[in-house]
């Protein structure tokens, strides 16, 4: 799997940056960034521990936020160079 440096350079050299950052600071991307314990997340990121980031995303990806949220990112790939 790829680490989050090289997904940003990757979602840089798209030019997805600001749409990604809109995405995240739409009404949606607040609903579920308020569902998430930040600090569990924060601290399976500089452990890498695959398996805390694999059952939060499930979990955001159960809720209807998520699934948009996931949808939007998959359309801004998809129209992408």
């Amino acid at each position: 799997m790829q680490n989050f440096e090289q997904i940003g350079a990757e979602l840089q050299r798209r030019g997805k940056t600001g749409e990604l950052r809109a995405l995240a600071e739409s009404e949606d991307g607040a609903r579920l960034a308020s569902m998430l314990d930040a600090a569990a997340l924060e601290r399976a990121a500089k452990t890498g521990d695959g398996e805390a980031l694999r059952r939060m995303l499930g979990a955001a990806l159960k809720t209807d936020e998520g699934r948009r949220l996931a949808a939007g990112i998959r359309k801004m790939m998809e129209n992408g160079t």
